[in-house]
């Protein structure tokens, strides 16, 4: 079956990185596709959700009793766990890339030395070869885990600022119901 062209880079990639380097990609994917679902979801699905409380909020008598009070906190709460959830998820998806990493790395450096003891001739040249070979793995890991730090860094920024503006918003709904 012949390889499509756009195909034989990425065939390369994997032959120089070996196995590991397809799990550290998948892990990739799933980062981004988490990434890609957070944003469909503060777009289409959280403001809705908090124009949806806002209206509720505003809607009722009571914005003064500790009961009103309390009853806020629980509905911001629960807004903002939706829009927290999956961040204990990307936290874990960060952790495992350096360590897939590190196991591509550990089992080429495995692969490097078998083959060099078996070989006589060229040894330096070789041993060269398989370094640069097995730590690509480790700077592709490294690399999603500094996108995806950088992802959840964001992320967290947001839902401390929403939290705050939605606290904010709620108060000053009460306040200009009761002017």
């Amino acid at each position: 079956m012949p390889m499509h062209p756009w195909l034989d880079p990425l065939v390369r990639l994997i032959d120089a990185g070996g196995p590991v380097l397809v799990v550290i990609a998948v892990v990739a994917m799933l980062l981004f596709s988490v990434g890609l679902e957070r944003w469909w979801f503060f777009r289409f699905h959280y403001r809705p959700a908090r124009a949806e409380l806002m209206r509720r909020w505003v809607e009722r008598p009571d914005h003064q009793s500790w009961s009103a009070h309390t009853l806020r906190e629980v509905w911001v709460t629960e807004l903002i766990r939706r829009l927290r959830g999956p961040l204990p998820w990307l936290k874990l998806l960060v952790v495992i890339c350096p360590l897939l990493g590190l196991l591509g790395t550990v089992t080429g450096m495995i692969t490097v030395f078998d083959s060099l003891s078996m070989a006589d001739s060229n040894q330096a040249r070789a041993m060269a070869d398989g370094v640069a070979r097995a730590t690509l793995p480790t700077l592709t890991g490294m690399a999603v885990s500094v996108v995806g730090l950088l992802f959840i860094t964001r992320l967290e920024h947001i839902i401390r600022r929403e939290d705050q503006r939605l606290h904010d918003r709620l108060a000053r709904a009460a306040e200009d119901a009761h002017a």
